[in-house]
């Protein structure tokens, strides 16, 4: 079974979403860590969705 680039970026944004929610269910989002890891992943989110962007761009 593989799983195409949409699907792997649908599954990494519910897991970041699910890490926001339980991050401030638990007040632990004050934390500069947990703070740095959900961002980052943010970020590293956005810079995947690009790099797709532009692969789908120059097939086209």
């Amino acid at each position: 079974m593989t799983l195409s680039k949409n699907t792997l970026a649908l599954i990494y944004t519910g897991i970041l979403v699910l890490g926001f929610f339980v991050s401030g269910i638990l007040d632990v989002l004050d934390y500069i860590i947990v703070k740095a890891l959900l961002f980052s992943g943010f970020a590293f989110l956005g810079a995947v969705l690009v790099w797709i962007a532009v692969k789908e761009s120059d097939t086209k």
